[in-house]
């Protein structure tokens, strides 16, 4: 009799069946509960430095042993039971995608920067007339104006009109920086000099009765007004933008502001007629970096622009502090 409820032998048995199975369940619980309830206190600790209490995790039970050791088989695609068990595959990342730091592979130099490339046989010398002193060294950068009316000359009417004169100003400065007075001529600064001390230089704001014997530094003041509108020019054609002004027109605003104001006017209206029929921005483009797109066209000729622009800069400087910026009209 349990509980007022007559059992026979089948009904006990399975009575007990039920109970026994849940009698060690409700054992094994308690005493992982009392266990971990006396390890607590152990593994608490104070330190001496703040006198806060540091927790130290409890060392699990058998039970909850077995538990991990067998959910960890699963997640990593090992079989209990297994005395050595490495997993399948790599073991996924824990490291968020967008932490993961991104490699970028640097960009290839367009080929006409390079040494054989149009922009590059024009921005080499140039690049090498700025001396580490401050200095601008004359032989190099008459060597860049010879690229730079090589690259030049095909662009137009307009180019053609103004490399003319800029051919004969080259050749008549490097007449002097190969002639017999060579060692006054290897520099800007030492060039100014020389001519000053030599009663050599025109005065400010004269016309020269001879182009052709006019002193190397009203020479050189006269390829520093062009090498400006040329840098601006080409500087607006690699940085407009799409649907706006046209080559032609930047250019032409270039040239009013470079180059007009020491121009007469009847030279003025030819040079804006000429202006008109320069090629468009696309055909400038590809003969500056022939078989290259236009995005990496555009970015060679703003790099070489911007050597051009350095140039001038230095140049412009020194003809400042030497007094010569007035030279010629």
């Amino acid at each position: 009799m349990v509980m007022g409820v007559s059992l026979t032998s089948p009904a006990l048995g399975r009575w007990l069946c039920h109970v026994i199975p849940l009698a060690i369940f409700t054992l094994l619980f308690l005493y992982t509960g009392v266990r971990l309830f006396h390890e607590w206190p152990h593994s608490a600790r104070r330190t001496q430095q703040s006198g806060l209490w540091e927790l130290e995790p409890p060392s699990p039970s058998p039970v909850l042993t077995a538990l991990l050791r067998f959910t960890s088989g699963v997640l990593t695609g090992c079989r209990p039971g297994v005395q050595a068990c490495n997993p399948e595959g790599p073991l996924p990342s824990q490291i968020l995608p967008e932490l993961i730091p991104l490699v970028v592979p640097e960009k290839e130099e367009p080929p006409c920067l390079g040494p054989q490339g149009v922009l590059g046989c024009m921005v080499s010398p140039f690049l090498a007339c700025m001396s580490p002193e401050g200095d601008v060294e004359l032989s190099q950068y008459l060597a860049g104006w010879r690229e730079l009316l090589r690259f030049l000359t095909p662009l137009g009417s307009v180019f053609a009109f103004a490399t003319s004169e800029a051919f004969i100003k080259v050749t008549a400065l490097e007449a002097r920086v190969h002639g017999p007075d060579a060692s006054h001529y290897t520099s800007l600064a030492t060039m100014a000099t020389w001519e000053r001390q030599a009663g050599l230089l025109e005065l400010p704001g004269t016309e020269a009765r001879n182009p052709a014997r006019a002193s190397g530094s009203r020479t050189l003041l006269l390829l520093h007004r062009a090498l400006r509108w040329s840098q601006l020019c080409l500087h607006r054609v690699a940085t407009g933008t799409l649907g706006g002004p046209d080559a032609g027109v930047q250019c032409g605003d270039a040239y009013s502001t470079a180059l007009a104001e020491h121009h007469p006017w009847l030279i003025r209206q030819a040079a804006r007629l000429a202006i008109l029929a320069l090629p468009s921005r696309g055909r400038l483009l590809q003969l500056a970096c022939p078989g290259t797109g236009e995005a990496d066209a555009r970015v060679a000729l703003a790099r070489a622009a911007r050597v051009l622009e350095d140039v001038y800069n230095r140049t412009q400087a020194l003809l400042a502090g030497h007094g010569l910026l007035q030279l010629a009209l």
